[in-house]
């Protein structure tokens, strides 16, 4: 029999499983630091974390030596993010939940745009038109008429026109098949606060998203061509094949074309702008400059001035543009654009919609955001910690002891019998 007293062992292996305990229950002390105050953490802790920097109130910002703060702007919520790596340069309310208006197509044509040829060609009917809001923005699309799938998206991105979004949600399969596949984009591409009720933004209850959405869908659209080429063309023929019905539509982004007392932005490339009543005016823009794409998104200026929206976006872009080079993010956008999901099936009659109340996106998203954190926690993802010392070496010295006390208790028994 080994020398050893058993009463040792078991005060031995108590000892290590208490300490595996204290250092597992480190990590969750240890994923929810601020970034703001301490390490920056990069991947889907910003994203995630309850107590990210990008969840509090009022402007967010770090500052820096011979960097101005941003500029005093009425926005209820805005966001500056460098749209190359991810970098969110400033915020305020990033997280709000606001009505989006029609920048809440930036979704939609994330989600359906890869799934049809440009040259595609439709021939609209009775019913694809049917269903469009009274009020709603129109690009002038006529039944029985031709067009291809590149003139329905000038439709969109230009005019904004509802006609256009409800003909290609109807080759998508369907309207309601459409609001499911936006709403499982957005999950895919980490967004928080986007409950989608109506796919081309018009008011409707339940319907909100927030700067922060707004920004990684345009961040992921810019990655396409085809969505970069319609948000940045100023002026088209619609249908661009000509004719007698042919008629010329222009961008309806005073700070793309420079219409209406605005000066147009010196390499704006777009994205997206938006009026409703109870959104007020949205945007989302994206302006190129010395080889750095910076992506703005403005909702609803309170100021009362006129092209507010476009005068504080066109300030918060010179900010950034100024700032960039100098100044540390405050967060960094999860990157989640991954393979696109297979094209909608065509709708069946026979199968009920599938419409997943808005509390239930809400609980599941909370679920996925807390398995992120711990997700981001365990891989030691802590970009202020050089010596790789994050949470993730907790999690293996944890694992660790406890094996390594199992082992010795086996031997020990062994050796006792």
């Amino acid at each position: 029999m080994s020398s050893a007293k058993w009463p040792t062992v078991k005060a031995g292996t108590v000892a290590a499983v208490c300490a595996a305990t204290v250092a597992v229950s480190a990590l969750p002390a240890a994923a929810a630091g601020f970034p703001g105050d301490g390490p920056l953490v990069a991947g889907d802790a910003p994203a995630t974390s309850s107590a990210a920097r990008l969840d509090r109130p009022g402007v967010q910002v770090r500052s820096a030596p011979d960097v101005d703060e941003p500029p005093d702007v009425s926005a209820l919520s805005w966001m500056v993010t460098d749209a190359d790596d991810g970098r969110v340069l400033a915020a305020k309310d990033a997280h709000r939940e606001l009505p989006p208006a029609s920048t809440l197509k930036t979704l939609f044509a994330v989600t359906v745009l890869p799934k049809f040829g440009q040259e595609t060609v439709h021939t609209v009917s009775e019913d694809d038109l049917s269903d469009i809001s009274p009020g709603s923005s129109l690009v002038g699309i006529q039944e029985d008429h031709r067009y291809t799938v590149a003139d329905l998206w000038r439709g969109v991105f230009l005019s904004s026109g509802s006609d256009a979004v409800r003909t290609l949600a109807a080759m998508n399969g369907g309207w309601e098949t459409t609001l499911d596949d936006m709403r499982a984009m957005a999950d895919r591409l980490g967004a928080r606060d986007t409950d989608v009720e109506s796919a081309d933004g018009y008011d409707t209850p339940g319907q909100h998203s927030s700067a922060y959405d707004l920004t990684i869908f345009a961040k992921a659209g810019l990655t396409n061509q085809d969505f970069a080429r319609f948000a940045s063309t100023q002026e088209a023929q619609f249908p661009e094949s000509g004719g007698p019905d042919s008629f010329g539509i222009q961008n309806t982004n005073r700070l793309l074309v420079g219409s209406h007392g605005v000066e147009p932005y010196p390499g704006l490339i777009g994205v997206k702008n938006g009026y409703t009543s109870q959104a007020g005016n949205t945007l989302v823009a994206a302006a190129r400059h010395d080889g750095r794409t910076l992506l703005v998104t403005v909702m609803n200026p309170q100021s009362g001035k006129n092209n507010a929206v476009y005068e504080e976006a066109r300030s918060l872009l010179d900010w950034g543009f100024d700032a960039a080079p100098d100044i540390e993010p405050v967060a960094i956008l999860p990157d989640r654009v991954g393979p696109q999901p297979p094209a909608s099936p065509e709708p069946d009659a026979d199968r009920p919609a599938s419409h997943e109340p808005a509390a239930d996106r809400a609980d599941r998203r909370r679920a996925t955001d807390r398995a992120a954190v711990l997700r981001a926690a365990a891989l030691g993802h802590d970009a202020g910690q050089p010596d790789g010392s994050g949470p993730g070496v907790w999690w293996f010295l944890a694992t660790g002891a406890v094996l390594v006390t199992g082992s010795t208790v086996v031997v020990l028994r062994r050796r006792r019998s």
